[in-house]
C-alpha cells in the first residue's frame, strides 16, 4: 500500500509543507522513493516532565520535533533512520501514564505515550512494518546495541549509585550516557569514547566506566586502542561540565522562540487530534489519473441556456393575482379566454 503512494502529487506535497513547518530549521526531507506513511502527536518523556512532539513516520525515517504552533510551525527537528529503530512495549503503570513503547537507537533511546489503546497500535505496527520494510530492501542487519532509556529527574531524589548524596540546587543531577540512570558528579567524574552516540567521551557513571575499561582491555589487540583508552580514561573536571553535555538541551526546551522574538510555551497543551496514516488509505492514483482528475475538477464557463419554447408558454401565477375574464354582455355567452 505504502509502494502505491510513491511520486503521487499527494505525497509530495505533503513532504513540502512539512518541510515548510520547520523552515530553516530542519533539512530537506524529499528524496526518491519517499513516502509520508503517518503523522500525528506524541508525547514524549523529556528529562524533566512529558511533553507533546510532533511525529513524522516515512518508510524509511522518523522525524519528530518540538511544536511551536500546531500543524503550522516545528523546530528542533530530529531524524532517525528507520534501520536503526527497536520497539519495545510498556505496560500502563500507577502513576497515570498508559499507553507507552520504546523508542530505541544507537544514539537516544526515549519513551512515548498515545491518546489510546488504539493509536498506541496503530503506531507500532505501522513503525515496525515500515522497519521490517526497510532492513528487506536495504540488506542491512538490525542495530544491536542502542542508546540506554534515561531515567527522568524526578524520579530519582538521591544518587542511584551511591544512594547518599542528595539532589539540591547545588548537586546537580548528571545521567549516566552508557545505562542512563541518574547519578551525582563524584559518582560520574568519569568520560568514556562511545562511538554510537558521539565522536567525544562521554560522562558515564563509576560501575560502567570500570566494566567498560574492562572489555576494552580484553578487546584491545593492537597499540591504537591502549591509546584511545589513556585519551578517556581522565577524570571530569569542572571546566568539562556544562549544561549541554548532561540536559537534554535540544529537546527538553519548552521555551521556544518565536519568528518575532517572543516565546511560546507550548508544552502545557493538549492536542487531541488523532494521528494520520496514509498507507492505509484507499488505494493511491498514479500522476496521471491525479492531473486528469484535478482536470475534470475545473468549473466550465457556464454555456447560455437555450429557451424551451413549450416551457417558455407555461404561465407562471407565482405571487401575481390573475384578473378575472372580461365578460361581453351583449354576446351572453361564456368569457373569452383572451378577455375578449
Amino acid at each position: 500500500m505504502v509502494d502505491s503512494l510513491v511520486n503521487t502529487r499527494a505525497n509530495a506535497k505533503r513532504i513540502a509543507n512539512i518541510e515548510n513547518c520547520f523552515g530553516s530549521s530542519g533539512q530537506p526531507l524529499a528524496s526518491h522513493g519517499r513516502v509520508l506513511v503517518g503523522e500525528g502527536v506524541l508525547t514524549k518523556m523529556c528529562r524533566k516532565k512529558q511533553k507533546p512532539r510532533q511525529f513524522f513516520l516515512f518508510n524509511d525515517i522518523l522525524v519528530y520535533g518540538n511544536i511551536l504552533i500546531n500543524k503550522k510551525k516545528y523546530n528542533k527537528q530530529h531524524i532517525i533512520p528507520l534501520e536503526e529503530v527497536k520497539l519495545d512495549n510498556l505496560g500502563d503503570d500507577g502513576t497515570g501514564l498508559k499507553n507507552g513503547w520504546l523508542i530505541r537507537t544507537p544514539t537516544k533511546s526515549f519513551a512515548v505515550y498515545a491518546a489510546t489503546a488504539t493509536e498506541k497500535t496503530e503506531w507500532m505496527a505501522h513503525i515496525n512494518k515500515c522497519v521490517e520494510d526497510t532492513i528487506r530492501k536495504t540488506g542491512k542487519y538490525p542495530t544491536k546495541e542502542h542508546a540506554a532509556v534515561w531515567v527522568p529527574d524526578a524520579e530519582a531524589g538521591y544518587c542511584m549509585h551511591c544512594r547518599k548524596t542528595q539532589f539540591t540546587m547545588l548537586n546537580r543531577r548528571h545521567h549516566c550516557r552508557k545505562c542512563g540512570t541518574v547519578v551525582c558528579g563524584p559518582c560520574s567524574n568519569r568520560k568514556f569514547l562511545l562511538p554510537a552516540q558521539s565522536s567525544k567521551p562521554l560522562r558515564v557513571c563509576l560501575t560502567c566506566y570500570d566494566a567498560l575499561s574492562r572489555a576494552s582491555i580484553l578487546e584491545s589487540t593492537t597499540g591504537g586502542m591502549a591509546r584511545v583508552q589513556q585519551k578517556v580514561d581522565k577524570p571530569v573536571t569542572g571546566a568539562d561540565s556544562s549544561g549541554d553535555d548532561d540536559s537534554d538541551y535540544d529537546d527538553d526546551d519548552n521555551r521556544q522562540s518565536t519568528d518575532n522574538g517572543l516565546s511560546k510555551d507550548m508544552d502545557g497543551l493538549t492536542f487531541d487530534e488523532k494521528p494520520t496514516f496514509y498507507g492505509d488509505m484507499m488505494e493511491a492514483k498514479s500522476p496521471e489519473v491525479e492531473l486528469a482528475e484535478e482536470a475534470k475538477a475545473v468549473p466550465a464557463s457556464p454555456e447560455p441556456e437555450e429557451s424551451n419554447s413549450l416551457q417558455d408558454a407555461s404561465p407562471t401565477y407565482e405571487n401575481t393575482k390573475r384578473e378575472a375574464p372580461a365578460v361581453d354582455p351583449m354576446a351572453g355567452g361564456e368569457p373569452h379566454p383572451d378577455g375578449h
